[in-house]
């Protein structure tokens, strides 16, 4: 999976890039087929927010999620990505499995 990282309106620690890398390379447990990935991370005001761009066979999945601190932002935006390709790779075998029925 290849990995882009931007930070907007600030520049991370190399910590914090470490943190976002490690936590999204976590998803390839959930499916494998993930070809790209982007990780931005923004401040306005009081509010970080952290919005991941995963692409897959065909499709965009997109997740943001805003909180008041960064390391939240990225958690929950990875849990909430977690449970999206859970439901992608289900609806594809879902469609596999219909497709071979209407073969025979």
């Amino acid at each position: 999976m290849r990995i882009n990282f931007t930070a907007r309106h600030y520049k991370p620690s190399p910590r914090l890039k470490e943190y976002a890398h490690n936590e999204v390379l976590r998803l390839e447990k959930f499916y494998d087929g993930i070809i790209s990935c982007e990780i931005v991370l923004d401040y306005q005001k009081d509010i970080q927010i952290a919005e991941l761009n995963i692409t897959v066979y065909g499709q965009i999945l997109t997740v943001v999620e805003k909180t008041d601190d960064i390391y939240k932002s990225i958690d929950t935006a990875v849990q909430k990505m977690e449970r999206k390709l859970k439901r992608y790779k289900e609806k594809k075998s879902r469609q596999h499995v219909e497709n071979k029925i209407l073969v025979k």
